[in-house]
């Protein structure tokens, strides 16, 4: 599924693709144009983590069309190991970036996940910020897992609205794990995995400060703000830096997966 001329990295063994904003962009419109089948995933730390310590999770990470540094510890790990022209590719930003990128393509875009109160109100202020962007549906499943009848019909309304880009919003790493087993049954070229971007652009959670972003302090803002839900997922942090210091200065080495 790979084949793009992008260099990917091991990261703990999870293959990353030094790229950044403008990048990802340009290797998107290419994947569209070209009806390019494949799935992005996003890498921030915990994102990481998760896929250096489950096989399942890694192997749905290799896969990938792309899988991009969300996170500025990504970011700051690949230029540690020399991948200078690499950027944070946020979620949000890149869910935004693209509705205005594919507006004169006239990109078709489907939204799957969150509440149903969320996904109109963001799909509301998208509309408001882009009058001619090309809604082809949206799906608010419920939570939890889906039997084989519920995927089925999800398929169908996606294959069914004709879409380019399918934004997939169901937490990591569920939504990597589903792009990966449903891919081969969907028909557009393009699934984003995209994580609590729907919920931070409808603001039904707040986002950090920009300062903080840049900083690589957005963990501790969102730890603050939902501690209770939050905070196993934080505690790795730590570990993380220890595992990545012990890879740049050489003490470790995390071959990639072989599907990368």
């Amino acid at each position: 599924m790979r084949g793009m001329d992008v260099e990917r990295v091991s990261l703990l063994g999870v293959g990353v693709d030094a790229v950044d904003m403008a990048a990802t962009l340009a290797l998107m419109a290419d994947a569209i144009k070209k009806r390019q089948a494949g799935y992005i995933c996003l890498a921030p730390a915990h994102n990481l983590l998760a896929a250096h310590d489950d096989p399942q999770v890694n192997a749905a990470f290799a896969d990938s069309l792309l899988t991009v540094p969300d996170g500025m510890g990504t970011v700051w790990f690949l230029k540690a190991l020399g991948q200078r022209g690499v950027g944070r590719v946020y979620g949000p930003e890149l869910l935004q970036a693209a509705c205005l990128a594919g507006l004169d393509a006239g990109w078709r875009h489907f939204f799957l996940g969150g509440s149903p109160e969320v996904s109109e109100t963001l799909i509301n202020r998208l509309r408001g910020q882009h009058p001619d962007l090309q809604v082809a549906g949206s799906a608010t499943p419920p939570f939890g897992a889906w039997d084989a009848h519920e995927t089925r019909t999800i398929v169908a309304m996606i294959n069914h609205s004709q879409a380019d880009i399918v934004w997939v919003a169901l937490g990591s790493p569920r939504q990597e794990q589903w792009m990966a087993a449903q891919r081969a049954n969907l028909d557009a070229p393009l699934l984003v995995g995209v994580g609590a971007a729907f919920d931070f652009l409808a603001g039904a959670k707040p986002q950090a400060p920009r300062w903080m972003q840049r900083s690589g302090l957005e963990w501790l803002f969102r730890l603050l703000s939902e501690p209770r839900r939050l905070w196993r997922r934080y505690a790795q942090y730590p570990r993380f830096v220890w595992l990545a210091l012990g890879q740049i200065l050489g003490l470790k080495r995390y071959p990639l997966n072989e599907n990368s």
